[in-house]
């Protein structure tokens, strides 16, 4: 384990889902967010290649208004969906250019699932990263994951040269079948990896939780923010390089800070209030959609899937069946509808979820018209 993580906080600020103003990312709210998250002493900056507009805001927000060595820079190549190597390595140049960052801290083959982790051995992609390595562009090389715990074991057993592993870890899918956090965490640790957390508030899900486990987590501590419990349950666990938070206003940004600045693991109690949330929430019929939007990029219809799942949650999660009809009923009337699927199948190769997106479509039109 050769990253220096002794000065590390356990919070990374996620640039996922960076504030908006209209259709363009709200650049000078990003600044003062920024701002916060470095005057309260953290580092950890988490871009890719994919996220719209990202590359370009985090130049303008961070790059350009602080030193070079005083924060650490991530940022991805995705393969999967790319149809020739040359234009796959293009994708590291091209987010030098956009960050204008001289190098990156820490570089990661993007999204690595079943049906595409072969595109990355066709195009040389773990050599690719290790020249630039080598020529010190990247200082650690690591793969974000969304697979079963058994291609972890193998891909980290072919490449060990691999330095830490992102992985989608939360209480809510800590042993979800379809995501497998447990395993694959117990599969990072025993090949000695650190581990980056993805989607610990599980796209925002987990700060709006089930009520049953609202009055669970209010009962214990009145003061305590919902998104606190699922951010502190995953930094609480060993081999943790940061929790990457996608932080979509300052609002977030100073809750996450306020009680991440002087961390505290989750102590006996805690955990076993989580253990029942988790119980909980096992009982729940709400679709495991995470709102990144991946399935949206190549819908040959435009279907505005998360959008829909999110209404469809309102009424299975929490009751709200009016306000969930209401919704879909906004989005008929912009011309997106779960019935103009075409049932092509793109949404659901790319899916991090691995969500039955075709058959959840169809319930969706069927309960929210």
């Amino acid at each position: 384990m050769s990253i220096p993580i002794e000065d590390t906080k356990k919070l990374g600020f996620g640039l996922m889902r960076l504030p908006r103003k209209g259709l363009r990312t709200d650049v000078e709210q990003t600044k003062k967010m920024v701002d916060i998250f470095m005057e309260s002493g953290f580092t950890y900056f988490d871009t890719a290649y994919v996220y719209p507009g990202s590359e370009d805001t985090i130049r303008k927000a961070l790059i350009e208004r602080y030193p070079r060595e005083s924060f650490t820079l991530a940022t991805k190549l995705f393969a999967a969906m790319i149809p020739t190597e040359k234009m796959a390595k293009n994708e590291f140049e091209t987010s030098l250019k956009r960050t204008k960052a001289g190098y990156f801290d820490y570089y990661l083959l993007h999204s690595i699932m079943e049906n595409n982790y072969q595109q990355y051995e066709r195009f040389h992609l773990w050599d690719f990263v290790k020249e630039k390595k080598e020529q010190g562009l990247i200082k650690h090389v690591g793969f974000s994951f969304h697979a079963g715990p058994e291609l972890l074991d193998r891909l980290l057993t072919e490449h060990p040269e691999v330095e830490f592993v992102q992985l989608q870890i939360n209480y809510a899918d800590w042993e979800r079948p379809s995501v497998q956090s447990r395993a694959n965490y117990e599969v990072a640790r025993k090949h000695g990896k650190w581990i980056t957390v993805m989607e610990p508030v599980k796209g925002g899900a987990l700060a709006d939780p089930p009520q049953e486990v609202k009055d669970l987590f209010k009962a214990y501590a009145p003061d305590m923010s919902y998104p606190s419990w699922a951010i502190r349950f995953v930094a609480s666990l060993d081999g943790i390089l940061t929790v990457l938070s996608g932080m979509s206003n300052i609002e977030q940004m100073l809750d996450n800070t306020s009680y991440m600045k002087d961390f505290k693991p989750l102590n006996a109690e805690e955990r076993e209030i989580i253990r029942k949330a988790q119980r909980i929430i096992g009982n729940s019929n709400t679709i495991p959609c995470t709102g990144c939007s991946y399935c949206t990029k190549g819908c040959p219809m435009q279907v505005p899937i998360p959008l829909i799942f999110a209404a469809q949650n309102d009424l299975l999660g929490n009751g709200q069946k009016e306000q969930a009809k209401e919704a879909y009923r906004k989005l008929m009337e912009a011309g997106s509808i779960a019935s103009d699927c075409i049932q092509c199948g793109q949404c659901e190769s790319v899916c991090p979820q691995h969500i039955n997106i075709i058959e959840k479509l169809k319930e969706c039109d069927a309960s929210l018209r």
